[in-house]
């Protein structure tokens, strides 16, 4: 079974894409009052000779702050697109979550036993720099997690009751 065929999965990543559209969105909206400010500003310092006091630094700060927040909604957006590709094709693996380091995750599969020579972990960094995500994915130290795969070494993990998809990719070894 595909992990986009589990409810809790497609809620989870409808969750994601509304928050990459409420990025998006107020990005595009601190644009659009930037201009505005920008046209008001100078209609009004074209028509009385009068300057706004700090419409310049106000306008910059909208205009390049939205910039910034639209093109990280853009990119979620984009990644929310690849996730939902990647999860409607592999199912979920179920294992235990370690702890390995700040942002650096051990997934042990399901059967796992660290003495065997030929069984590995799978090591990810996590994507995210939000530190509240980034907390919340070590409280989940030792719990049982499901992650999938979903392209060339990305993979997404998420826990029952989490409400969240979190991205990783493989880490590199030191």
């Amino acid at each position: 079974m595909a992990a986009l065929d589990d409810p809790q999965t497609r809620v989870s990543l409808a969750a994601h894409q509304a928050g990459a559209l409420r990025w998006l969105g107020g990005g595009v909206i601190a644009v659009v009052l930037g201009i505005l400010l920008a046209v008001a500003a100078a209609r009004i310092a074209g028509e009385t000779g009068r300057r706004i006091p700090v419409a310049g630094l106000v306008v910059l700060v909208l205009v390049l702050s939205g910039v910034a927040f639209a093109a990280a909604g853009a990119g979620a957006l984009l990644r929310t697109a690849r996730w939902r590709r990647g999860l409607a094709t592999e199912p979920w693996r179920t294992g235990t979550l370690r702890i390995a380091g700040p942002a650096i995750i051990a997934f042990e599969p399901e059967g796992y036993d660290e003495l065997d020579p030929e069984g590995e972990a799978l090591h990810l960094q996590l994507l995210s720099t939000a530190i509240w995500r980034t907390r919340m994915v070590q409280g989940l130290d030792g719990g049982v997690v499901r992650v999938a795969p979903v392209g060339r070494g990305q993979w997404v993990l998420t826990a029952d009751g989490l409400g969240t998809l979190c991205g990783a990719r493989v880490a590199r070894r030191r």
